[in-house]
């Protein structure tokens, strides 16, 4: 197995979990579309395993010496996305999606909000993204996406166009507040309208790199 594949079970037991006394591994859990890193714990060869079984993220607590799910009391799980290994086979990389707050003091992660970057809120949008493409699957009652999306692509194109329009008089007369509530409500109905075509932000942002590569 290299460093980098996503690991699967019969590649445990060619994990080194011998420079630990405890046989325990490192685990860095991180966000699967964000990037933002939420936490680190301990796995055993039988945490591993139950990850991998229920896919919830499952710890070796060393304070309690026993197994435990991230989760198991706030009902804050840690949906599995997939494990990875570094080059030395003694530290894991997993990647999840949470269900609340992370930490117990109710912060998305264990370091803090404020440590999360520019460039994991940018990622925000691709997880804005399942979020719409969810809603428009299941369309929830109430929810005002699916209603938008099953009116079809011109009245979302109208929305786009009245929610670009506040946001260029918000630029001239209003706060900054202002601009950046009004942005954000274009940017969602641009996410939507990509998506009632079958695109995504991302083929916009290559657009953009392929024309910054042209430029001198």
């Amino acid at each position: 197995m290299n460093a980098g594949t996503p690991l699967r079970l019969a590649d445990i037991d060619s994990l080194d979990f011998t420079k630990s006394d405890g046989g325990l591994l490192p685990a860095v859990v991180q966000h699967a579309d964000t990037g933002a890193v939420l936490m680190v714990g301990y796995m055993n060869r039988q945490a591993l395993r139950e990850t991998m079984s229920r896919q919830h993220v499952v710890f070796f607590s060393r304070s309690k010496q026993r197994l435990w799910e991230k989760g198991e009391t706030s009902g804050h799980f840690l949906e599995l996305d997939q494990i990875r290994t570094d080059c030395d086979r003694d530290a894991l990389l997993v990647t999840a999606r949470p269900l609340g707050p992370v930490c117990h003091e109710g912060t998305a992660t264990c370091f803090g909000d404020e440590c999360i970057t520019k460039g994991e809120r940018l990622a925000f949008l691709s997880m804005l993204e399942g979020v719409i493409e969810k809603r428009i699957v299941q369309s929830p009652q109430g929810s005002y996406t699916a209603r938008l999306f099953a009116e079809g692509p011109k009245r979302i194109a109208q929305k786009v166009g009245e929610e670009g329009l506040e946001v260029a008089l918000a630029a001239v007369a209003e706060t900054n507040d202002k601009v950046v509530s009004e942005s954000a409500d274009l940017i969602f109905h641009l996410l939507v309208l990509l998506r009632s075509r079958g695109l995504s932000f991302e083929s916009v942002i290559a657009e953009l790199q392929s024309r910054h590569a042209t430029k001198p």
